[in-house]
């Protein structure tokens, strides 16, 4: 099946056993272990509930790590295509784009990125108001 087209109203993705089956399963979990060392005060109860604060803890932290490597690589992905896409003019400026800039600017389309990076970087723009400045949306299906 094919992707929809993509915007900015529709570019959040969800992963389904995520967000909706691990998620869940280990909320709930952590409020049964709460449940039971109210009711069952206790060594057992207490270590239980420290092992799931544990594993919680450890879901949204592999989470994290994987989303931080992926915006390492957007990054730079978007400094190499900047590069290439830039005048000589803004070309000693591609580091001067915070992180979420560049992020914000992956979905630009070629044709606009130079225009729309010299904007965000003289207005200062968050990655929100980067991607809702994009016209020509160039989609990014692998996000994780």
């Amino acid at each position: 099946m094919a992707d929809p087209v993509q915007n900015f109203s529709n570019h959040t993705r969800f992963d389904p056993l995520f967000h909706f089956f691990m998620l869940p399963v280990f909320a709930i979990t952590l409020i049964a272990a709460i449940v039971h060392l109210v009711r069952r005060p206790g060594l057992h109860s207490a270590w239980m509930l420290v092992v799931m604060v544990a594993v919680v803890v450890a879901v949204f932290k592999i989470r994290l790590y994987a989303l931080k490597v992926q915006d390492r690589v957007i990054r730079l992905e978007e400094r190499m295509r900047l590069a290439n896409l830039l005048g000589e003019s803004m070309r000693p400026r591609i580091g001067e784009f915070t992180e979420s800039q560049l992020i914000g600017l992956r979905f630009a389309s070629d044709a606009e990125l130079p225009a729309l990076a010299a904007r965000a970087l003289s207005e200062k723009l968050s990655r929100n108001e980067i991607k809702k400045a994009v016209q020509q949306w160039r989609p990014d299906y692998w996000r994780v």
